[in-house]
């Protein structure tokens, strides 16, 4: 019966552990419709992700979670 709970418990949980992973940090995602609904987020720009999404229930959108990316830091030297 304890085996069963935690067979339970961990089905529950895998689902949202893998709603809360961080999408790649790519500016453009392919969302594609369908059955399951899923974005690919691998794409640079629009332009690259369009060929992609041609022919099949999907669009390029532009990833919210993606964050600007930083240069390097100023080093300071001291004298």
């Amino acid at each position: 019966m304890r085996s069963l709970f935690f067979i339970l418990l961990a089905a529950v949980a895998a689902p949202s552990a893998a709603a809360a992973q961080p999408y790649d940090n790519y500016p453009v995602c392919l969302r594609v419709y369908g059955p399951i609904r899923y974005d690919e987020c691998r794409y640079v720009s629009i332009e690259q992700c369009r060929p992609s999404a041609s022919g099949i229930a999907g669009q390029c959108v532009t990833n919210p979670w993606s964050q600007a990316p930083t240069g390097p830091k100023a080093r300071r030297h001291r004298h």
